[in-house]
């Protein structure tokens, strides 16, 4: 094989596969990519087994044929070389030469015929929707996802779909977040997937900003992707989500509109001073008033107050502070509602206008 290559044309995509592949295996061939020259352009393939991505790239194909090469050592090769370099692969029996314009690099290879590929089975659910839709769908849930939770269907992200509804949820215990996406085809009777932690990470790094299309497929086992020059497969959870819907609050006694910068700014002032190991602060509400306060164990505290519409009666509930700021940083709006009912109730927090995308964050006893 033999092909040549653009470093701005092959840089980013060997990122997105090489990105696939952990650095320390104990498969030593699951370090490795795939190259496959043919027709006018290549496709280069990584997995780690969970996943697997496939992405196309332009290139000159001197030879047609196939080849292994370390993915961490090019893409590193890639990154050093100066920018306008054109990198020319080959392969020379059990070592790939790399040629950039007076670089030479020597490569170790692996057989072909030992690579392996994620098998996959009928497509049961197939949808169409655009990339930039779909990416926001998972970053408003992915960052309440558990992390190696022994609940192991808490580790990862929760689809669903219910007609022309696409729903995506995450939990780690402590808060949930729900996002929903109206479809433009009826999928029919409800379908739910958990896509693991690693593979969600990895399709909100891949896909991009725009509105071009892409492929949704699920299966009993698989999820597959597909964007121009982009196929992305994972390996599913096997597990059963819990009923997000009973964790959801009822009617919240007090709805407090707040302007989303400014209270996310006073929140991560506040939490200066928090307790670094349990990060709680006290939300208290007032005579028009809302006192957000902290204190830690070397006796320090923080206070600040923020102007609200507000008669009822006082009381006063703990967060987590992180768990605030994330929420609020997720939505798009000025304005954030904070719903809330009595010291010991979740809190639940949309944006004004919009119930999607919604957080809601249990309370902590401080």
């Amino acid at each position: 094989m033999h092909i040549r290559f653009q470093r701005e044309e092959l840089i980013k995509p060997l990122g997105f596969v090489a990105g696939v592949v952990e650095r320390r295996q104990t498969l030593p061939i699951l370090s490795y990519l795939l190259f496959k020259a043919q027709g006018e352009s290549v496709l280069m393939t990584g997995t780690d087994l969970e996943v697997e991505v496939t992405v196309s790239v332009d290139a000159k194909i001197e030879t047609a044929g196939e080849i292994m090469v370390p993915a961490r050592k090019l893409l590193d090769i890639c990154r050093a070389l100066p920018a306008d370099t054109t990198l020319d692969l080959r392969s020379d029996g059990t070592k790939a030469q790399v040629r950039a314009a007076r670089s030479r690099f020597s490569l170790l290879t692996m057989p072909v015929a030992d690579f392996p590929v994620i098998q996959t089975a009928e497509w049961d659910v197939t949808l169409r929707l655009a990339q930039q839709d779909l990416k926001q769908l998972l970053q408003e849930t992915h960052f309440c996802m558990a992390q190696q939770d022994v609940r192991y269907y808490l580790n990862g992200v929760l689809l669903e779909t219910t007609g022309k509804l696409l729903r995506a949820v995450a939990t780690d215990g402590h808060r949930m977040a729900i996002s929903n996406l109206t479809l433009e085809t009826d999928l029919g009777p409800t379908r739910q997937v958990i896509v693991p932690r690693k593979g969600v990470h990895e399709l909100i790094r891949m896909l991009e900003d725009n509105d071009q299309p892409v492929e949704v497929q699920f299966s009993n086992n698989h999820l597959r992707v597909r964007a121009p020059n982009l196929s992305f497969t994972s390996k599913l959870i096997d597990g059963r989500y819990p009923e997000y819907s009973k964790v959801l609050p009822g009617k919240q006694a007090t709805q407090l509109k707040l302007p989303r910068e400014a209270l996310r700014d006073t929140l991560a002032r506040v939490a200066i001073l928090s307790n670094e190991k349990y990060r709680g602060i006290r939300l208290g509400l007032g005579d028009k008033t809302l006192r957000i306060s902290t204190n830690n164990p070397e006796q320090e505290e923080a206070q600040e107050e923020m102007a609200i519409e507000f008669t009822g009666e006082a009381f006063e509930v703990g967060f987590n502070v992180n768990y605030l700021i994330e929420c609020l940083g997720s939505l798009r709006s000025e304005e954030a509602i904070v719903g809330l009912n009595d010291p010991n109730s979740s809190c639940l927090i949309h944006a004004a206008g919009s119930q999607s995308p919604q957080y809601v964050v249990m309370p902590m006893r401080l």
